[in-house]
C-alpha cells in the first residue's frame, strides 16, 4: 500500500473513486480529499487486495509517489465513496489538481490498450524505469499516445467565428474550431486546413495562445488566434453543423474558462473590445 501523504489514483472502469462530496449541489471543496489517502475514509478490504498485488507507480514528485490502481467491472458502492469521470472532475478542481489525474488516466488506458505487443502479438511487459510497454520476443517498445490538436479562435476585428459540432449540439455549446494534426502535417499546416475544411474561409496573421492536456483520450490542443482573412462559412453538415460571426454583447452558449476553448475564447473577445 501507499504510504498515507501519496496520491493513490483508483479508477473503477472510467471512472475514479474519490470521497463523497459533503453536498451533491456544493462545488465548493477542498480537492485534497479527492484522493489523497490521509483524508480518505479506510479502503475497504476488497480494494486493499487489489492495491496490494496490482497497483502501478505513475511518478515520483520529490518524496510522494502518484500510485495507479485500475480495476475493471467491479459493482462498488460504498458510504464516504463515490465514482466520478474526468468531465465531472474537470469541472469541480484545479488545473493542478485535475493534471495529476489525467496523467494518470491515460497511463491507465496505455496499460489497458498494450498489454499485447502490435508488430508480433506476444504479451508486453511493463518497464520498470519509465512509462513504456516493452516486447521481449520482438524488441518493440512503445509509450503513451500523445494526439496533438490545434484549437482556434477567429475574428475579424468586431465579430468572433463561433460554430458547432455534432458533440456540442446536444449541450447547445457553441465553440471554436479544432482539429487532429494529421501525419507529416505541421501546426500551421493544420490550422489552415481545418479552418478552410469546417467552415471555407481563409485566416491570417496566426498567433500562438497556449496549450491544454486533454485526456479524452490523450490530445493535447495547441491554441492560436487568428485574423479572418476571405471567404464565406461554408460548413461541411459532418463535424461542423452551425457556424456564425458573433458580437461579444450577443454569444451563443459557450464552452467555460476551465477550458483552453474558454480561455481561447475570452481572450479574442478581450482584444475585440479593445479595438472597438
Amino acid at each position: 500500500m501507499p504510504k498515507s501523504d501519496d496520491l493513490l489514483f483508483i479508477f473503477i472502469d472510467n471512472k475514479l473513486l474519490v470521497s463523497q462530496l459533503p453536498d451533491e449541489n456544493d462545488s465548493t471543496f477542498d480537492t485534497s480529499i479527492k484522493y489523497d489517502l490521509s483524508s480518505l475514509p479506510p479502503l475497504p478490504e476488497e480494494l486493499r487486495s487489489f492495491s496490494d498485488q496490482t497497483s502501478d507507480l505513475v511518478k515520483t514528485s520529490g518524496n510522494q509517489k502518484h500510485t495507479l490502481l485500475d480495476i475493471h467491472h467491479l459493482d462498488f458502492q460504498q458510504e464516504g465513496y463515490q465514482l466520478l469521470t474526468l468531465r465531472e472532475l474537470l469541472a469541480l478542481m484545479n488545473a493542478d489538481d485535475f493534471q495529476h489525474i489525467a496523467q494518470a488516466w491515460q497511463y491507465a488506458l496505455f496499460l489497458r490498450t498494450h498489454r499485447f505487443c502490435g508488430r508480433c502479438g506476444e504479451t508486453m511487459r511493463k518497464v520498470s524505469w519509465e512509462m513504456a510497454m516493452h516486447c521481449d520476443k520482438c524488441g518493440h517498445r512503445v509509450y503513451p499516445r500523445v494526439s496533438p490538436c490545434i484549437i482556434v479562435a477567429i475574428h475579424n476585428k468586431k465579430q468572433i467565428l463561433l460554430a458547432q459540432g455534432a458533440r456540442q449540439k446536444p449541450m447547445g455549446f457553441y465553440s471554436t474550431l479544432a482539429g487532429f494534426v494529421e501525419s507529416a502535417e505541421s501546426l500551421e499546416q493544420t490550422l489552415h486546413r481545418e479552418v478552410m475544411e469546417e467552415v471555407g474561409v481563409k485566416i491570417k496573421n496566426v498567433e500562438y495562445f497556449g496549450s491544454q492536456p486533454w485526456p479524452f483520450p490523450h490530445s493535447l490542443m495547441v491554441g492560436f488566434i487568428a485574423e479572418y482573412d476571405s471567404g464565406e462559412i461554408k460548413v461541411d453538415g459532418k463535424e461542423i453543423l452551425d457556424a456564425n460571426w458573433y458580437e461579444p454583447d450577443n454569444l451563443p452558449k459557450i464552452p467555460p474558462k476551465l477550458s483552453i476553448a474558454g480561455r481561447l475564447i475570452e481572450e479574442t473577445l478581450h482584444r475585440i473590445k479593445q479595438n472597438t
